[in-house]
C-alpha cells in the first residue's frame, strides 16, 4: 500500500482577553446538502512554506491578524478521508495557541476570495455557547468544545496534544 499523501495544514486557536475564541464559517456541499462546519482560522502549507509561515499569511488573509512572535503548537491531528482535501488522502491540521485582545475581524481576502475557500463568516464563540449548542452546524474539530475546555483549564501542554486518537 502507497504511503498517505496529507495535505499539512496550519491553525490558529485564537482566543481573545475573555477566552472566546474566533472561528471561521465554512459551508461545503456534501451528498447534494449545505454542512456548515465552524473551524479555527488557517488552511494549507503550500510547497517551501513553513508551518508558522503558512499560519501568518493564513490569519492575515482571513481574519486580518499579524502575528510576530512564535505561539505555542498545541495540537496535531491528522484527518484520513477520501475527498477531504483534493488530490490528497486527508489533512494534518498543527493548531497554534494565538492571544489577542478582541478585534474586528476582516482579512485581506475579499469577500469572494473567502467564499470560494468556502468561508461565509467568522465569529468570536464563548466557551460555554460551544458547549451548549443545540444546532445542526459542526465544529472543527468536532470536540471542540471539550479541547478547549482542557486548554484553558490547563494551560497549554509541553507538547502538542494528539487529536482524535
Amino acid at each position: 500500500m502507497p504511503p498517505l499523501r496529507l495535505r499539512p495544514s496550519a491553525r490558529g486557536i485564537i482566543l481573545d482577553e475573555d477566552d472566546r475564541i474566533l472561528l471561521c464559517r465554512f459551508q461545503f456541499a456534501r451528498d447534494g446538502r449545505a454542512v456548515v462546519v465552524w473551524a479555527t482560522p488557517g488552511g494549507g502549507v503550500e510547497p517551501g512554506e513553513s508551518l508558522l509561515a503558512a499560519l501568518r499569511r493564513e490569519l492575515m488573509e482571513e481574519v486580518g491578524l499579524e502575528i510576530q512572535d512564535e505561539p505555542p503548537h498545541v495540537w496535531h491531528e491528522e484527518i484520513v478521508r477520501a475527498g477531504h482535501a483534493a488530490g490528497y488522502d486527508g489533512v494534518t491540521n498543527d493548531y497554534f495557541l494565538v492571544r489577542v485582545p478582541a478585534f474586528t475581524p476582516r482579512g485581506t481576502l475579499t469577500d469572494e476570495q473567502l467564499a470560494a475557500e468556502n468561508v461565509t463568516g467568522l465569529r468570536w464563540w464563548a466557551l460555554a455557547d460551544i458547549a451548549g449548542y443545540q444546532g445542526s452546524d459542526l465544529f472543527g474539530p468536532r470536540d471542540l468544545g471539550a479541547l478547549l475546555e482542557a486548554l484553558l483549564r490547563d494551560g497549554r501542554p509541553s507538547e502538542p496534544v494528539r487529536l482524535g486518537r
